[in-house]
């Protein structure tokens, strides 16, 4: 049982980063990103091909895998998500903008990195042994979890105390009233939407030293995150950290106690159920 819970809260930290950058996305511009999980994969990429072949130090190429991200969402949301929601009333026109950028991103990584499982060196070698044996604890695990936290408390910080971080609260809370305020909304939009990019490219970048990352992980990523944010509610910060370690805890007893096809068939049919009672999940509001 310490191996399961071990293995949930490191994973649950992990998506919890993975989470928030989505739930930001949504909280400013009231758009679902499908593209999110896209911006993870490459995050990984740039993480494999500057610190895996390049060796580059693992700090300066998980910011770089960050910067990169932060900046391909910032080309998004001016050149692609900014026209359309400015001259279409219809939400399913910036849905299908997402999708459309998922699959672009997708097919371009499948164009230029192949099929090829892609991994790089641990972070950290050796294993704590916890409890006379009967948990194990690798190093580099250990650091990916204290990364996320980091960077969840880092941002929670920013978002709290900063003023920038105030004026994201104030346009995700009302635009209208945050623009008569003096708040350059469209700049926001744009922060808010890099920030959310940056976050899934760090979060890329910290789980290619343990997993890997293939040019299809994408949408495998893109599915976890729907999932958490809708367990903790939409645009709901705490909901996509809760939302995180909820899955990352659910995987965990899955995979210990079930077969592996049998896991995440059953996380959706819970979800479903969990849905049908709390349709705005945990934390969230109904929309509008």
């Amino acid at each position: 049982m310490l191996q399961i819970i071990i293995n949930g809260l490191i994973l649950g930290s992990a998506y919890a980063l993975i989470a928030l950058g989505l739930t930001m996305v949504f909280s400013i511009m009231r758009v679902v990103n499908f593209a999110h999980g896209q911006m993870y994969m490459l995050g990984g990429f740039v993480m494999y091909y500057l610190y895996g072949q390049f060796g580059f130090p693992f700090w300066l190429a998980l910011l770089l895998a960050g910067v990169t991200l932060g900046l391909i969402g910032m080309a998004f949301n001016r050149y692609l998500f900014q026209p359309v929601l400015a001259t279409s009333k219809r939400e399913e026109s910036s849905m299908l903008m997402a999708v459309g950028t998922a699959l672009l991103l997708e097919n371009v990584a499948l164009s230029l990195f192949g099929e090829k499982q892609r991994g790089v060196p641990t972070l950290i070698d050796g294993v704590l042994i916890l409890n006379d044996g009967d948990a194990y604890l690798p190093y580099s695990n250990l650091a990916v979890a204290a990364l996320s936290i980091s960077f969840i408390l880092a941002l929670l910080l920013f978002v709290q105390f900063t003023k920038p971080g105030r004026a994201l609260r104030a346009v995700a809370q009302d635009k209208e009233a945050a623009l008569l305020q003096g708040v350059n909304v469209k700049f926001i939009t744009t922060m808010g939407f890099a920030i959310g990019a940056a976050l899934a490219g760090i979060a890329g970048g910290l789980l290619v030293t343990l997993y890997g990352v293939n040019a299809g992980v994408g949408t495998n990523i893109s599915t976890k995150a729907f999932i958490m944010i809708m367990i903790g509610g939409a645009g709901v910060t705490s909901g996509a950290i809760v939302g995180g370690f909820v899955l990352g805890m659910a995987e965990a007893v899955g995979y210990d106690m079930l077969p592996s096809s049998m896991t995440y068939l059953l996380i959706f049919v819970a979800m479903i159920v969990f849905l049908i009672f709390k349709p705005n999940g945990l934390f969230g509001k109904p929309w509008g």
